[in-house]
């Protein structure tokens, strides 16, 4: 097992042996399946030693034959000792069994963002704007400090921020994550989802953190519209690449939420990423929105209180 460990290049906590025991299978329970990928599998689990839920990824790197599919594997792991945040998945320990490896990681068993907006546009229904800048405030955060350990995301999206089952929100999937030493700057490489790229990144341009900026704002609207800014572009590549790079989007109808929603979308949205907003910015202007929101319903429930 520890020369597996060395090959995949893992460093294991101390206090999370501590906290798990010996790593093996055999101190978890496999509770349900709750995601699936080409080569893993993610189970609810709990740990035997102390009844802790969390949750286990399955990764089956026998099958995998693709040198770059175990690198990036590697790479995950490595990208998720760098970071602790309250709202990025905690990475626990590590782990191979039967030739197999296993990610123990942070449970967030509330189902994803990408659920949640298409219950919500099942329903006909508008996610309320407190939600949204709860939400938002605290993906942005976790990119703020990504962004301060040096580290991309490159591929922010609803489907990659998980809800716990107390209702906070939490980034995760750093698969095609990139750390950017003190000598380098920008990436070049096409990775991602193409909805949610920016316009450099679909143009084969070189970008930096604030591609992840305009990912975030295409999260902020899609929360808002209930789909994704160029979702309604399916003719082919070449249409949606042509929008992305104009940022021609259906605006967000006035009447439905905040102009400061609307602004700091557009800002997060703006196709010359010389003149976007970092993410500091859109955490600071979410966090104010929403402590204004809960000011404000304290204030209409004190005063129902008080007649």
């Amino acid at each position: 097992m520890a020369q597996a460990a060395a090959a995949l290049g893992l460093q294991l906590s101390g206090a999370d042996l501590k906290r798990f025991g010996a790593s093996s299978l055999a101190k978890f329970e496999l509770l349900d399946e709750i995601g699936m990928g080409s080569f893993s599998v993610v189970h609810k689990a709990r740990n035997t030693v102390d009844g802790t839920l969390v949750a286990i990824k399955k990764v089956k790197v026998k099958e995998m034959l693709d040198e770059k599919a175990k690198r990036d594997c590697e790479h995950e792991i490595a990208l998720l000792q760098r970071l602790d945040h309250p709202h990025i998945i905690k990475y626990f320990t590590s782990f191979f069994e039967n030739g197999e490896l296993f990610i123990v990681l942070e449970l967030a068993d509330g189902g994803d963002l990408a659920q949640f907006i298409k219950c919500f546009r099942q329903h006909g229904k508008l996610i309320p704007e407190p939600t949204i800048w709860k939400y938002f405030s605290q993906v942005c955060a976790a990119l703020k400090h990504m962004h301060l350990k040096r580290i991309m995301h490159r591929d922010v999206k609803p489907a990659n921020v998980f809800i716990t089952s107390d209702g906070r929100v939490k980034l995760g999937d750093l698969g095609l994550g990139r750390f950017f030493s003190p000598n380098s700057v920008a990436a070049n490489s096409l990775v991602g989802t193409p909805y949610y790229m920016s316009p450099e990144r679909v143009q084969e341009h070189e970008y930096d953190f604030s591609s992840d900026v305009w990912s975030a704002g295409c999260l902020l609207y899609e929360m808002a519209a209930l789909q994704s800014p160029f979702g309604n572009e399916t003719k082919n590549l070449y249409s949606l690449v042509k929008k992305i790079v104009a940022s021609e989007y259906p605006p967000i109808p006035s009447n439905l939420y905040s102009d400061e929603l609307r602004a700091l979308v557009a800002v997060c949205m703006d196709p010359n990423p010389m003149k976007r907003r970092d993410t500091s910015y859109a955490c600071v202007v979410a966090t104010q929105m929403y402590e204004r929101f809960v000011r404000s319903s304290a204030c209409k429930a004190k005063t129902l209180a008080s007649t």
